[in-house]
């Protein structure tokens, strides 16, 4: 195994018998990148000499005994969250020369930690998107099939740790960023529950959902990134007191105390008529597996769960247009040839943003309009209310839930780009929780005929983590399966 290919874990005994140094580990990383993001385009912005400075401060550290878990361990950042001193895009041009003067909190928590950062990664611009073809960067490409997606919107972060060009990323999901593309390139990543992380310094999507969350090779290694960076926040008021726990010492918890554990299955997303024929026999042989391990599962229903793609799809443009009207030119980022003000404005956005953008604009500004807003908006916040209540209501009853990630395996690159519907419908299991604001995690399920991954997602209730990872890593435990 080459150095870049190993999990966090596996890093952290290595740098710390001094089988090899952490400089040695992130040129790995960095060769991977320059050999492959040419085809893959994981990273718009590749940090090489502030990563092998980082490299050498870490050996520093090492040598004298003072690391820490994430100590020497090379690392990527979706480039719609900030990072200080360091060019973040949000894949979209408007922002394409900006430089933040300050940083995320998560990325210092575990840049504070000793992690190295190697560059920022490639997405749909601001999170708009669930194939990463929506970045003015160009798409990225699935390290299993250069010719599929790699799922969005956080695909650069996704494929470069399928890659090997880092161990893992800081990523961020509004409705299934995360989840998806981690889905599609075969790893794992964690939405975590809406508070529990701080969202200070994320470009803003829709407030009310954004999260920020890891994406590793393991459960393991997601457990302990998510330790490090959950926590309240004086710069978010959204996050909240409760304790983090020691996800990584949960995760240790035996199979015995496990099987106590009851997993629910929402008939609603077995019955999609859209669900593929492999996806499902993949997943359904994981539950029988999960089942000879002497779990408990049961068939459960969240009615409102029906709902779920069009709240999304009214709250996130509304919020969207909300959030994005800061960025017109003026005072940092891209500012277009103009001899007006208006023209400022006008066609810094309008070359500035991709289409996507401003589409759910557009809508956003539509939905929040005077006659509309009661219509729409305040409906779908009803709505959402409902959605919630039934994962409350079946959480009394089950821990945790179990189901597809995505409705399908990685489709080819153009293949939906002109079918924006289409593009929404994808969705479909990601966006229910979100909306509701529930933590789930997607752990690759096994492969395709073809070879491609399919991930099984772990729906837990909200600061449900603990669970939600215990099951994640039992479900990596149990064989995978190619069909």
């Amino acid at each position: 195994m080459q150095l870049n290919e190993l999990t966090i874990a596996q890093a952290r005994v290595g740098l710390d018998k001094r089988q090899f140094s952490s400089v040695e580990l992130t040129r790995a990383c960095l060769d991977r990148i320059e050999k492959r993001n040419k085809t893959i385009n994981a990273f718009i912005t590749v940090t090489r000499d502030l990563a092998l400075h980082e490299a050498k401060e870490a050996d520093k550290l090492i040598t004298k005994g003072k690391q820490q878990p994430l100590t020497g361990i090379p690392f990527g950042v979706k480039d719609a969250i900030c990072v200080k001193d360091v060019r973040s895009t949000g894949a979209a041009k408007i922002l394409d020369n900006y430089v933040p003067p300050f940083e995320a909190t998560v990325i210092s928590k575990i840049r504070a930690h000793g992690a190295v950062l190697v560059g920022k990664q490639n997405c749909d611009a601001f999170g708009h998107g669930a194939s990463n073809e929506n970045s003015m960067y160009g798409p990225v490409r699935n390290p299993h099939d250069e010719t599929k997606v790699a799922g969005g919107s956080s695909g650069g972060s996704a494929a470069a740790v399928a890659d090997g060009m880092c161990l893992f990323s800081v990523a961020e999901d509004t409705g299934g960023s995360i989840r998806f593309p981690a889905s599609f390139c075969g790893i794992v990543g964690l939405r975590p529950s809406y508070g529990r992380n701080s969202r200070y310094g994320v470009m803003p999507m829709a407030s009310s959902l954004d999260t920020v969350g890891p994406m590793a090779k393991t459960v393991e290694d997601v457990a302990l990134l998510e330790e490090i960076m959950a926590g309240q926040d004086s710069r978010d008021a959204t996050t909240v007191g409760e304790q983090v726990p020691s996800y990584s010492k949960k995760l240790r918890t035996p199979n015995s105390e496990l099987r106590t554990l009851k997993i629910g299955l929402p008939k609603e997303y077995w019955e999609l008529e859209g669900l593929d024929s492999e996806v499902k026999r993949i997943i359904e042989e994981k539950i029988k597996r999960l089942q000879d391990q002497k779990i408990k599962i049961v068939e459960v229903s969240l009615p409102h769960t029906k709902y779920a793609i069009a709240v999304y799809y009214i709250i996130v443009p509304s919020e969207d247009s909300s959030n994005l009207g800061r960025l017109d030119g003026i005072r940092y980022g891209m500012q277009a040839k103009h001899q007006t003000l208006y023209e400022a404005y006008a066609r810094s956005r309008a070359q500035g943003f991709p289409e996507e953008v401003k589409r759910r604009i557009m809508i956003g500004t539509y939905t929040l309009s005077a006659g509309y807003y009661d219509a729409y908006y305040r409906k779908a916040q009803r709505v959402r209310t409902l959605i919630k209540q039934d994962f409350e209501k079946v959480f009394e009853e089950v821990d945790v839930l179990l189901t597809p990630t995505s409705p399908f395996p990685a489709f080819g690159i153009g293949e939906k780009a002109n079918d924006p519907l289409a593009m929404y419908l994808a969705d479909i299991f990601v966006s229910p929780s979100a909306v509701a604001g529930m933590p789930a995690l997607s752990v690759p399920a096994g492969e395709t005929k073809a070879g491609l991954p399919v991930g099984v997602q772990v729906i837990g209730p909200r600061m449900g983590e603990a669970a939600v990872l215990q099951i994640g890593g039992l479900l990596q435990e149990v064989q995978s399966h190619k069909s």
